[in-house]
């Protein structure tokens, strides 16, 4: 979410980076995201919410706004401009929220049978599009091709382009996601086991381009050595701290959902067996 201008004008000064920008367009497509949700759950909440289920609970609204927060954050300012004007830090996390933190929260905060209403026309494009190994690959594809130095060049350079890459990682964040939230019935849901596995295959790849942006002697992204230095921190240090976000930040989210995973599975294990013990004796 960026200005809709062909060329991002590259500022000059750290003052010009921290000038206070609206983004008209990031608050209109946040605004329009809360209204179909709002306009959803009151219009079809009464007809389509199963009886005796409530329509939408308060913690799938705080997941929801959580989501839509989080967006709001990264695709406004200051982060936002930052990310395009001095730092690549900011610019991963913009990523780290496109990928990994609000694809989950929308997908928790919007109610089953509402999700299930809004997908029904795509619903079997989505039952291929998120089998397992296609999800993980086009979502962790997207995320390697964003990181490429001339991709990154022109994000930074093109409005549109930016916007367009940020979409795509968003989209296939949802398919990747899809499957470890599994929001609605109609698609089969995978084992708590191979939901584990799953995860963990989503949690190595990553590491290999933060690896790289770690590990590098030099900056790889020369748009940002010409681009002024906030706080005084050189291109090459602000790289390290952006692979940094991504392995730890990232790993550290993904192996807490795989920890959430197994604590749910062992629970559900503890309440059959319990059920079975109080069956047998009766």
């Amino acid at each position: 979410m960026s200005s809709v201008l062909a060329v991002v004008s590259a500022p000059a000064t750290t003052s010009e980076v921290l000038a206070f920008h609206l983004h008209g367009d990031v608050l209109g497509i946040i605004a329009a995201l809360v209204i179909a949700y709002e306009a959803g759950l009151r219009l079809f909440g009464p007809t389509l919410a199963p009886r005796g289920e409530v329509a939408v609970s308060v913690r799938q609204r705080a997941a929801f706004y959580g989501g839509v927060g989080s967006l709001l954050v990264v695709s406004a300012w200051p982060v936002h401009d930052i990310a395009e004007g001095s730092l690549f830090m900011f610019h991963m996390v913009e990523h780290m929220v496109f990928g990994f933190i609000a694809p989950p929260l929308l997908l928790l905060g919007v109610p089953w049978w509402l999700l299930r209403a809004a997908v029904r026309p795509i619903l079997p494009a989505l039952k291929v599009l998120t089998r397992p190994f296609l999800a993980l690959f086009m979502f962790n594809a997207v995320l390697a091709l964003i990181h490429v130095p001339e991709v990154v060049e022109l994000m930074v350079r093109s409005a549109p382009a930016h916007l367009g890459f940020h979409v795509l990682l968003f989209a296939t964040g949802l398919l990747m996601w899809w499957r470890i939230i599994d929001p609605i019935p109609d698609l089969p849901a995978m084992a708590p086991f191979f939901k584990m596995g799953y995860v963990f295959l989503q949690s190595l790849v990553p590491t290999i381009p933060a690896s790289f942006l770690t590990l590098g002697d030099s900056a790889l992204y020369t748009v940002y050595e010409r681009m002024p230095r906030l706080w005084g921190i050189s291109a090459h240090s602000d790289q390290v701290i952006a692979g940094l976000i991504m392995k730890l930040g990232g790993g550290l989210l993904l192996w807490a959902v795989i920890a959430g995973i197994f604590f749910r599975w062992w629970a559900e294990e503890q309440r059959l067996d319990a059920q079975e013990r109080i069956d047998a004796s009766v």
